[in-house]
């Protein structure tokens, strides 16, 4: 009976040691939990938080603790199709994409308001993105959302962001991705750009004609001040040698007044050797002194 009696309890020790190993190696096991970078860990202890954790390793108690991990990694969400009226009624479908962000010291108050981040996009991103998109559109035109693309984008950030400003929220950026009016719109459109650059062409075409009558006029111009300089100059030219005539004249009339012998020494140079052939009655023979 002694022996039987020891054999039993060695066995209850055995199987106590044994569940004593197991629950320590299932502590060991999942009594540990990691965080990676970029994101945080709310800890809970029978529901209730008891700590917020960065990256690194943490110990919790197995079926007493429980871990919610929130990400702080930017996030994506895309809008497809936000249907939408500008200023001059004019209907468009947008195609947006929104980045955001948990700050990382507000984990424990989106898990305290939204129990995750899905829950936090559902109630801010999902709500306010259309919202936004929708009042600021309705401050442009048509033409002008196309045309201040740029402006019409930081109006939507602007708007977004103040929006959210209250939420354990950061939005990096909203990106227009697409703006889509109906094809009648896009017609008219098309057609008064044709219209404006058919203008602009003419505008262009008038300019050049401008520019060819002008060159045309500066080249009559100065082949006119060039015919009249050419009539100046030969004008000037005629003066001067009928001047130099006149005064060539006038020295030789000088020069014979002065002495009456060079006129006869002139005839003599003149003379041929030949008498006349006729010589009328009671005149003289040329260059025969009758004294």
């Amino acid at each position: 009976m002694k022996g039987k009696h020891t054999t039993e309890i060695s066995i209850s020790k055995i199987v106590s040691i044994a569940i004593a190993i197991v629950i320590g190696l299932y502590i060991a096991i999942t009594g540990w939990y990691t965080v990676d970078a970029g994101e945080r860990a709310v800890q809970l202890r029978n529901g209730a938080i008891i700590r917020t954790s960065d990256a690194g390793l943490y110990f919790k108690l197995p079926f007493i603790d429980s871990v919610k991990y929130i990400s702080t990694r930017t996030q994506n969400r895309s809008f497809n199709e936000l249907s939408t009226y500008s200023k001059d009624q004019q209907p468009a479908k947008i195609r947006a994409s929104v980045t955001y962000r948990v700050p990382a010291g507000e984990a424990e108050n989106v898990y305290l308001n939204f129990r995750d981040i899905e829950g936090l996009a559902s109630n801010t991103i999902e709500r306010q993105v259309p919202n936004q998109i929708e009042n600021v559109f309705g401050h442009y035109s048509a033409i002008e959302a196309v045309q201040k693309r740029a402006q019409l984008t930081k109006d939507v950030n602007d708007a977004i962001k103040q929006s959210l400003e209250n939420y354990p929220i950061i939005v990096e950026s909203v990106q227009i991705e697409d703006i889509d009016f109906s094809r009648a719109y896009e017609q008219s459109v098309e057609d008064r750009m044709k219209a404006e650059v058919e203008v602009q062409t003419q505008k262009q075409n008038l300019e050049k004609e401008k520019i060819t009558a002008e060159i045309a006029v500066t080249k009559a111009q100065a082949i006119a001040d060039s015919t009249l300089a050419q009539a100046k100059a030969e004008a000037e030219a005629v003066i001067l040698r009928g001047e130099a005539e006149a005064r060539a004249i006038t020295a030789k009339t000088k020069a014979l007044q002065a002495n009456s012998a060079l006129v006869e020494l002139t005839k003599a140079e003149k003379w041929d050797g030949r008498l006349p052939a006729t010589v009328l009655p009671n005149s003289t023979l040329p260059f025969i002194d009758a004294k």
